[in-house]
């Protein structure tokens, strides 16, 4: 599947990414990546440091991407592991998430993703487990 400008946008543009402060930058051939400027209500329990779960988030969403973006019409893919590991603290306004397709093996994918910070210092790393699904879109109502 193509990621074009115009497709980025529109996944961009969703209520979640936005709260979060996520964005989709790239998506092609089985590598995606992704930035994480966090907003301030989600750096708890310390200022400037958004919580784990966001991180995970960013990781998530950017493997998915990835995969998705080596899909072919009416397939989707959805997580069925995934494991992260956090190598620093994540201190600071602005985070890359880069992940790529690893091996492919039936409906099944993995992917690994690293969340480097502004100075390029490893804060997270992971692994992830997707199952490629058939995708039937709502209709709408």
């Amino acid at each position: 599947m193509e990621f074009t400008e115009e497709f980025i946008r529109y996944v961009n543009n969703n209520p979640l990414y936005a709260t979060i402060g996520i964005r989709i930058e790239k998506a092609v051939d089985g590598e995606a990546r992704s930035s994480l400027d966090p907003n301030p209500n989600i750096c708890w329990p310390f200022p400037g440091q958004p919580h784990g779960g966001i991180l995970f988030t960013l990781m998530d969403t950017t493997m998915a991407v990835a995969i998705f973006s080596s899909l072919e019409g009416g397939q989707n893919c959805t997580t069925i592991h995934a494991d992260i590991q956090y190598t620093l603290p994540a201190k600071g306004n602005h985070f890359t998430c880069v992940a790529r397709i690893t091996h492919e093996t039936g409906r099944l994918t993995f992917v690994r993703g690293e969340i480097h910070d502004v100075d390029n210092q490893l804060v997270a790393l992971g692994q992830a487990t997707f199952r490629v699904i058939r995708h039937d879109p709502m209709e709408p109502s």
